[in-house]
């Protein structure tokens, strides 16, 4: 039973499964692309809120110093992807990276993790985006019917269409192919980044150095709860955060990281890179580089346009700007925002549906979903079926609560890959690596103990809906993915046949593990 559970799909068969006709997408991204896919999926909301509102309640100036701090965890998880993605150049991400170096059952587990994850963020962004662009309808004198606005406004029926029909449009871009995503993704992009750089040129003006008195504001300790509302790490040990101080600094880190998920969606793409040994590292370390020094520019500016314990909780940059006189910064805030989250929405998007498209290809899901369009060699069939479920989601399914279990499986995913870099460096040292993490196996450790660090802080009810969510995963793994995976069948094949097959059709299938 065991054996099975954790057999290994070699790195060679798995790029080797690339090359199916029916079932290999185009290449066509470029290093340039994927660091604007990074940019694009990180920045959202995140810049424009959690800077000022982890300013006031955590870490006063210094937020930016936990920016920096959030930056290296993800750089740490950063140089995990960015090695498997090069050497192991196949849509599924974490799935794919554990399928070589842990196992069938793992790599089904993460990557069942991952279709939540990314089908949830790209719900609670479309959602997000929406109410920011119903925002800017009222602004302009246009008001949408209240069943159609918002499900958590609507008495009795509500349908939220903005969020719906920004998820289906973007599935139909997804299906004409991945040069005109990366093309509007490009265009978007710079009119983010454009928007945060004048938010930065202009704040600058307005900072007072008074303002920054105190940079580390001192220490205020915070008392642990009992609930399943309170974090994970105060149940089991009863130890509370503090707020402020040089520990709140942490704290902050802990909130702010949040900001930062996004980048490992770069690594789903790697099959439609042209050049993924030199391009894959390149766009994942250079938009989190990119990022965080955004963050940091923002957090610095912020801060020293207002005190930190004047600043709002909803709309703090924006505040600040009225607090200096100049209130039709929000509006432009408001529309950065807006403009921003289209790209993350489509990224996330992206990613989820490479990642089903990798596993139906192994068989683990329906190979139905795993044949490519004709003429745009895309993922049409997944990309249509879960465009329409998540755009259903996000009309009908108030998501607040749900949204930190996109933050969990993110973490989760992390602490996959960073072990399986070190057991593939053990069980396959002759692989060709373009990129190598460094200090292995010290870096990829410092990153497991990051990531589940960051989890223990994560409220225990997020922990038990993910807890059930991947009890689930195992049930539909015994009850499908077991009998029909591919490599099982290869498996059986081999060792009922006298003598073994050899050749190409000998070796499609792997080793019960990757020893050699």
């Amino acid at each position: 039973m065991s054996s099975t559970l954790f057999r290994t799909k070699k790195v060679e068969q798995s790029i080797l499964d690339t090359e199916e006709p029916e079932h290999a997408l185009k290449k066509s991204l470029s290093a340039l692309d994927l660091t604007v896919f990074g940019v694009g999926v990180i920045i959202g909301t995140g810049i424009f809120v959690l800077t000022g509102t982890v300013a006031k309640n955590n870490a006063g100036p210094a937020v930016a110093l936990a920016f920096v701090v959030a930056g290296v965890v993800c750089a740490l998880a950063a140089l995990c992807y960015a090695e498997f993605a090069s050497t192991l150049p196949v849509a599924g991400s974490a799935y794919t990276f554990s399928y070589a170096s842990l196992g069938e059952l793992p790599a089904w587990i993460i990557g069942w993790d991952l279709v939540l994850e990314f089908a949830l963020g790209t719900a609670v962004v479309a959602v997000g985006w929406s109410g920011y662009i119903a925002s800017l309808l009222d602004n302009a004198g246009w008001h949408l019917p209240a069943a159609l606005g918002s499900r958590d406004a609507a008495d009795g029926f509500g349908f939220d269409i903005l969020a719906a029909a920004l998820v289906l449009l973007l599935t139909v871009i997804l299906v004409l192919g991945m040069k005109l995503s990366a093309r509007i993704t490009s265009l978007v992009v710079a009119v983010k980044v454009t928007v945060v750089l004048v938010v930065i040129v202009a704040g600058a003006f307005f900072i007072k150095g008074d303002n920054y008195d105190p940079f580390i504001p001192k220490a205020q300790e915070v008392e642990a709860g009992g609930g399943l509302d309170s974090p994970l790490i105060q149940l089991m040990f009863g130890w509370a955060p503090s707020n402020f101080g040089v520990m709140g600094i942490f704290t902050a880190a802990s909130v702010v990281f949040f900001a930062f998920i996004g980048f490992d969606v770069v690594a789903t793409a790697a099959e439609e890179t042209k050049d993924p040994q030199r391009a894959m590292p390149r766009g994942i370390l250079g938009s989190l580089l990119i990022c965080t020094t955004l963050y940091v520019a923002v957090s610095v500016v912020v801060t020293g346009m207002q005190h930190y314990s004047q600043l709002s909780v909803d709309a703090p940059l924006a505040d600040a700007f009225k607090a200096t006189g100049h209130p039709w910064y929000a509006g432009f805030i408001s529309f950065g925002a807006a403009v921003g989250l289209t790209t993350v929405c489509m990224i996330l998007l992206l990613g989820q549906t490479r990642v089903f498209f990798a596993m139906s290809r192994d068989g683990l899901l329906p190979r139905f979903f795993s044949r490519v369009h004709p003429r745009f060699q895309t993922p049409h069939r997944p990309t249509i079926l879960l465009g329409v479920i998540i755009a259903v989601v996000a009309g009908f399914t108030p998501l607040s609560e749900l949204a930190e279990l996109v933050n969990i499986g993110t973490l989760f995913a992390f602490v996959i890959v960073a072990v399986g870099v070190v057991i593939l460096r053990r069980t396959r040292p002759d692989l060709p690596r373009s990129f190598r993490t460094p200090w292995v196996p010290v870096l990829p450790i410092l990153s497991v103990g990051a990531s589940l660090w960051l989890m223990l802080n994560l409220p225990a009810e997020t922990w038990v809906r993910f807890g059930g969510w991947m009890l689930l995963g195992v049930v539909v793994y015994f009850l499908y993915g077991r009998s029909h995976s591919r490599l099982g069948q290869q498996l059986k094949a081999m060792a009922g046949a006298v003598p073994p097959p050899s050749g190409p059709s000998g070796s499609s299938g792997a080793s019960g593990r990757d020893t050699e």
